[in-house]
Order: structure tokens, then C-alpha cells, then sequence
């Protein structure tokens, strides 16, 4: 009998778990699926990334394979979302492939076993030179009950010790009325009180929606740009739906990921890089598959970039594929370091 969508991800999950519970495992996974190069190193927010490349948040929610993923060659891993207490996010089935048009549609909710589980893991981890950065969210209840910041504030200071950077997740459309925490006065008050208690240790950042209009995001840019924010996610999902989808599922109700997305998730960095002279670090994310998507993230003004719906769809050799293509692409046109060419496609 054929597995749906979700339990064949949490199937892939459990390899790679079981996988970095040996060295000869993690090795191999780093000798065939590891790239390096220096042209490919990015310095952003105090740290050094060896690749732009890295897993969105979503893929490993409670952290339990990130060693072994590391190892398939992202240059960080985003865990999460982590919310402060256990839930079970939305009932299944909860998310879709649509093969034909290599993209997700998925209503998971922020399934998580909650800050404390993924505090012992991240404690666990054989570090290295892995960057982990953990995405933060706030339990269902919380958001309808108006109590949100305090969930956020809690995760904050339980994993934000642990963690090499946080994001701040107000912008999945699974969770009702968590996206109106992007609006200017909520979304200060959240910034406000994150930074106060990072007090400037670890980066901080926030993730946005694709789906926001030009003067909303205006607005959450003046918000974002008076804080000392390490930058900003670009982006989540989406609700709207591409005219020509194809996939049986193209009409489940959720946040559509992958290629329909890419355009959209360029076009906000491009806008975002614009409106903030390139003053505000972003991470780019959405429809990613190829060394040429990434190098258009980039080139529209993307320090680093982020996926998962590709890794779904291309497997475990996405990283290594798109930074061999990245390196290749500098060296082509003589360029020392990749983070130099970051927003020069807009001029």
C-alpha cells in the first residue's frame, strides 16, 4: 500500500535519524553528498556560513535529524517551528504533493512536541561546524486566546542559548489569526519584546508571508528596519493558487510551497532588497530546485537561501547539485565570492 505524503517524509526523517546515530554513516553522507568551496562562504550576522544553502524550517520540526542533514551538505539547518507546549497541529491527512507541478500544499498546523523536547536535542547534537537556527511560533490556543507574545517570549529564552540564530514565525497561514502579528503594532511589541530578551546575544529574525500587499509590507519594513533585526525570511507559503496547477490536489485548503511559488518569493526579495537599499539582510526562500533558482535568489538581493520542497522532489543530492553549480558559476565569470554579487540584479 502506498504511503501518503506525510508518512513518507516522517519514513525519510527516521533514515537520517538513524543514520547520525553512527560516524561511518555521517561520513558517508558528507563524502557523497558534502561540497565545500570558498567562493561558496558567507559571513552574515556574526556568523560564517560554509554554503548560502540551507533547510527551511518545516522539514525537521522537533530537531531529530539535523547532524545527518548537515551532512547531506546544507550550510544550515532552520529547526521548527517549535512551539512552548506540545500540539498536535491539524488533523490528517495535512499535506499534498503535487507532482506535476513540483509543489506542496500543506495545513500542518505546527505540529510540535514542544521547547523542552527540542531543548534536549539540540543539547545532544555533536556540533561541529553546523549552524542550527531555530524557528519559534506560538501554540494554537495561544494566538486565538491573544496571549501569543508570551508563547514567543518563552521559546526564546528556553532555546535561543542553544541556537545559533532564531526566527520569529508570524506568517504561516495554518495557524488562524497568527498572520495578523505581521500588522505594524503587534508586530513591534513582538520585535520589542524578542530583542529584549536576546539582549543582543543571537541573531534574530522574522519570517514572512509571500501574500502581503506593497503597503503591508511598506509597513512591516518600517517596523523591522527601526529594530536591530539580523534580517528577515522571504518566504513562507502561500494561500493563493497559480492559475495552471495541475495536481489532483491543487484545491486542498493550506500553504502552497515549490516552483509556483518562486516567482512570488523572488519578486518580495527584489522589493524588500529595494525599499531597504540592501540595508536588511535576507534569506531567501521558495521554489528552489536548481543552482540557477538559488543564483536568482542571490542575484535579487538573498544573502543565503533556503528550501524543501525541492529536497522532497530532488533528493538528498540538492545541496551538493547547487553549490557545485554556484561555484562553478563564479569561477566562470571570475568571482572571488559569491556574496559579492548578492542584489546586483537589480540595477
Amino acid at each position: 500500500m502506498a504511503w501518503d505524503t506525510e508518512s513518507a517524509h516522517e519514513a525519510a526523517l527516521g533514515a537520517l535519524r538513524l543514520a547520525q546515530r553512527f560516524p561511518t554513516s555521517l561520513r558517508l553522507l558528507r563524502a557523497v553528498c558534502g561540497y565545500k568551496h570558498p567562493v561558496l562562504e558567507v559571513d552574515l550576522a556574526g556568523l560564517r556560513f560554509a554554503n548560502p544553502i540551507g533547510l527551511a524550517a518545516g522539514f525537521d520540526k522537533n530537531g531529530v535529524a539535523v547532524e545527518a542533514l548537515t551532512a547531506l551538505g546544507f550550510g544550515h539547518i532552520e529547526v521548527g517551528t517549535v512551539t512552548p507546549w506540545p500540539q498536535p497541529g491539524q488533523s490528517r491527512p495535512r499535506l499534498f504533493r503535487l507532482a506535476e507541478d513540483r509543489a506542496l500544499i500543506n495545513r500542518m498546523g505546527f505540529p510540535s512536541r514542544g521547547m523542552e523536547t527540542v531543548a534536549r536535542r539540540v543539547v545532544q547534537m555533536r556540533r561541529g561546524p553546523m549552524i542550527v537556527g531555530v524557528n519559534v511560533g506560538a501554540n494554537a490556543t495561544s494566538v486565538q486566546q491573544g496571549t501569543a507574545l508570551d508563547d514567543y517570549v518563552a521559546v526564546l529564552r528556553r532555546l535561543a542559548p542553544l541556537a545559533d540564530y532564531v526566527t520569529l514565525n508570524v506568517s504561516s497561514p495554518n495557524t488562524p489569526l497568527l498572520r495578523d502579528l505581521q500588522g505594524p503594532e503587534a508586530l513591534a511589541a513582538l520585535l520589542d519584546a524578542s530583542l529584549a530578551v536576546l539582549a543582543n546575544a543571537k541573531p534574530l529574525f522574522v519570517k514572512i508571508a509571500p501574500d502581503l500587499s506593497s503597503q503591508e509590507l511598506d509597513d512591516l519594513l518600517q517596523v523591522v528596519m527601526g529594530r536591530k533585526m539580523a534580517g528577515i525570511v522571504a518566504t513562507n507559503t502561500t494561500t493563493a493558487r497559480p492559475e495552471g496547477l495541475r495536481g489532483r490536489h491543487r484545491n486542498e485548503s493550506g500553504g502552497l510551497s515549490g516552483a509556483p511559488l518562486r516567482d512570488r518569493s523572488t519578486a518580495m526579495i527584489r522589493a524588500i532588497h529595494a525599499q531597504t537599499q540592501g540595508h536588511l539582510p535576507i534569506i531567501g526562500v521558495g521554489g528552489v530546485f536548481s543552482w540557477e533558482d538559488a543564483l536568482e535568489k542571490l542575484l535579487a538581493g538573498a544573502s543565503l537561501v533556503q528550501l524543501y520542497t525541492g529536497l522532497v522532489y530532488r533528493g538528498p543530492l540538492i545541496a551538493r547539485s547547487i553549490n557545485r553549480g554556484l561555484a562553478a558559476f563564479a569561477e566562470r565569470e571570475g568571482i572571488g565570492r559569491l556574496q559579492a554579487i548578492v542584489g546586483q540584479g537589480n540595477g
